[in-house]
């Protein structure tokens, strides 16, 4: 039976290590953290819950085809509850737009604030639907392995068809005219850590899975996607190790032939599929002169997605306005965008992110609100270690908030503030970035690290960092695919 190792325990990890454990290899699962799901991960405050990872859940299929995978039903396992209205859009001067999978609903608020938007929002949900399609049949369901998965006709006539010349800025202007709602919709350039005037328009079908298919919470929290992921992954057979950092992989003649964690051991391989940080573990755990095709100053020469500044806080009270999802936008959003990618700097006026699950799931904060608050940050530069910062940058938030009506001084029960350099130390993540690679760049937004190393043969690669891309589904997505290259290449004779 062949042996596979897989490094990392996040969703595209699981997910592969599920896939191939099913299909008859010998699978071991190495994980530094004590938790499995990556920055899926749960936090209690007092009797406040949080997800630290992704709030919100889009694409709840691809979930379920992993526990299916293994014969289990995903019923048994977990339970999405449809947010219909889904996130609450306010802007710089109080004006509120609500975001719905209702459609009419939808065309009703724009008829009140864009009415060139309410007449093309049937033409804008055929083109966003459109593009996630051809998404979904060219780039979604595919590893890219080898220079040769490049050349294929019917990815290059996808890839002319999903405007890839156009920014997600100009697109979304093509439909609509008021700046607020503009601002609302560049927002889902955050999905994948860039920047809405220069990634591509392609990424417009974020906006399709959102206001089409529908934002999903998992009862009981997200993380219990994770935890299904896990439970699944015993069951098939998979052996699971945490708290079990890898120090090296060992390659002979081009091939992995081993991995050594800094307990001591060595776990001899016939596959190794990295799930952790690409542009962070390959350098650190292979030998550079093993890696021609992958320098360290090839790394390095990423442009890092951004990260987050969070505050985790339960309080004793509750602010009726918010719903589970909701955005504070700046009043200048281009400025915003400026500071986080070329001045490698805090935003002034921060846009600001909440997730209260409680408001759909009470008992996640029994006392009141349990916020989940966000800012855009930079990529780690130094300036949240300095002293005092992060709590001078939660005061800004904080007091940003009161200004909008969120009441959080003066009823905080706990919390707990993460920083782009924690999301560098505890989850290995490059410079910080939630992402991975910034989708900026035309060859970053559409080449992004392949899947299989150039250089190292057995040596596979999954997760947010490689294709394709970032966000739950999709890095589960990796795994899935990643797991079906295997087999194709490493069946079992």
């Amino acid at each position: 039976m062949k042996k596979i190792v897989v490094i990392g325990g996040g969703l595209g990890g699981l997910s592969s290590a599920i896939s191939l454990a099913s299909q008859g290899f010998d699978v071991t699962l190495l994980e530094k953290n004590r938790h499995l799901g990556g920055k899926l991960m749960p936090v209690t405050l007092g009797d406040a819950y949080f997800d630290f990872g992704p709030n919100t859940i889009t694409m709840p299929d691809v979930f379920r085809e992993v526990i299916r995978l293994s014969g289990e039903n995903p019923d048994a396992y977990f339970e999405f509850i449809k947010l219909k209205t889904h996130t609450r859009n306010v802007s710089y001067d109080g004006k509120v737009f609500d975001f719905s999978s209702d459609q009419e609903k939808m065309k009703e608020q724009l008829s009140m604030i864009d009415p060139v938007g309410a007449k093309n929002y049937e033409a804008f949900i055929k083109e966003i639907t459109r593009l996630f399609q051809l998404g979904n049949s060219h780039f979604f369901r595919k590893s890219f392995t080898s220079s040769m998965d490049y050349l294929s006709p019917g990815l290059g006539a996808a890839f002319t068809k999903v405007r890839p010349l156009q920014s997600l800025h100009q697109f979304f202007s093509r439909y609509f005219s008021d700046p607020f709602l503009l601002q609302a919709l560049d927002r889902y350039a955050t999905y994948i850590g860039s920047s809405p005037y220069i990634s591509p328009a392609t990424f417009a079908l974020i906006a399709y899975l959102e206001l089409v298919e529908g934002v999903y919470y998992t009862k009981g929290g997200n993380w219990k996607i994770a935890e299904a992921f896990e439970k699944v992954a015993r069951i098939t057979g998979v052996t699971i190790r945490t708290d079990c950092r890898v120090t090296s992989i060992q390659v002979k003649n081009g091939k992995a032939v081993a991995v050594l964690t800094a307990d001591g051991d060595t776990y001899p391989c016939d596959v190794v599929v990295m799930n952790a940080d690409l542009l962070a573990a390959y350098p650190e755990l292979v030998e550079e002169k093993e890696r021609p095709h992958f320098p360290d100053r090839k790394a390095a020469s990423f442009e890092p997605s951004i990260s987050a500044f969070v505050a985790l806080a339960s309080l004793n009270t509750r602010n009726k306005q918010l719903l589970h999802h909701n955005v504070f936008f700046s009043s200048d959003y281009k400025k915003e965008f400026k500071e986080l990618f070329e001045e490698r700097k805090y935003p002034k006026s921060p846009t600001i992110y909440i997730s209260n699950s409680s408001v759909t799931e009470h008992e996640k904060g029994p006392s009141g609100d349990n916020l989940f608050i966000l800012a855009n940050a930079p990529a780690v530069n130094g300036s949240d270690t300095q002293d005092g910062f992060s709590e001078s940058y939660k005061e800004l938030i904080y007091e940003t908030l009161d200004k909008r009506g969120v009441s959080i001084n003066g009823h905080i029960l706990q919390e707990q503030l993460i920083t782009p350099q924690d999301i560098k130390s505890n989850f290995g993540a490059f410079k910080g970035s939630l992402y991975g690679v910034a989708s900026n760049r035309k060859t970053d937004a559409f080449f992004r690290p392949r899947n299989k190393s150039r250089d190292v043969a057995n040596l596979y690669f999954v997760g947010g960092s490689t294709h394709p891309g970032g966000g739950s589904p999709m890095v589960t997505l990796s795994g899935l695919n990643v797991a079906e290259a295997i087999v194709k290449r490493h069946a079992k004779k």
